[in-house]
């Protein structure tokens, strides 16, 4: 761990992009050690004990630190504007209705079906999750305001608010059934 830390503050300061040690110290971990007479796989073994820590603060912290929210001076008013109100409702109703009701629409016809072992509870769960689009959002956000002083970020902020409101009530739907 000392020495990845010293190597990737190295490279951070040699003016090339850090991630680029964890590539380099990605290589130096030994696929497989012996521990008790028996092969241990270290690699295998680091990655599941970090998995919680990259799922649940890493990648979602990145992921809103790149964002590039800022919430200095941003109130609740300014969420409830038309186009952040907007933003929020279409990724939170608008995904969901539009997969979920064409969806319903395919099976009904009988251009698709369910998959065997789903239920209509289970469909209207995945619809919910695809509010989940931060990425392509804020990707098409910053193509449409270039000027971030028309919405102070509110308009990033309802980008990542309808990604959390679908995510949290799609998992609570999965998870009832």
């Amino acid at each position: 761990m000392l020495l990845g830390a010293v190597l990737w503050v190295s490279v951070l300061k040699s003016g090339v992009h850090a991630t680029l040690a964890g590539v380099a110290l990605a290589f130096m971990i030994p696929l497989e050690v012996k521990k008790d007479g028996k092969p241990h796989h270290l690699a295998e073994s680091i990655e599941q004990d970090l998995h919680p820590w990259v799922t649940f603060m890493i990648l979602p912290l990145f992921a809103f630190v790149n964002a590039g929210v800022d919430l200095r001076g941003l109130s609740l008013d300014q969420l409830a504007a038309p186009v952040p109100l907007g933003i929020m409702l279409g990724l939170f109703v608008g995904k969901q209705a539009g997969v979920f009701l064409f969806s319903w629409v395919a099976v009904k016809f009988k251009a698709a079906q369910l998959p065997d072992g789903s239920t209509w509870r289970q469909l209207y769960g995945v619809a919910i999750m695809t509010g989940i689009g931060f990425t392509m959002s804020l990707f098409i956000d910053s193509l449409a305001f270039t000027d971030d002083t028309v919405y102070q970020y509110a308009d990033k902020l309802a980008i990542l608010l309808g990604s959390l409101f679908s995510g949290v009530m799609g998992y609570w739907i999965l998870h009832r059934d």
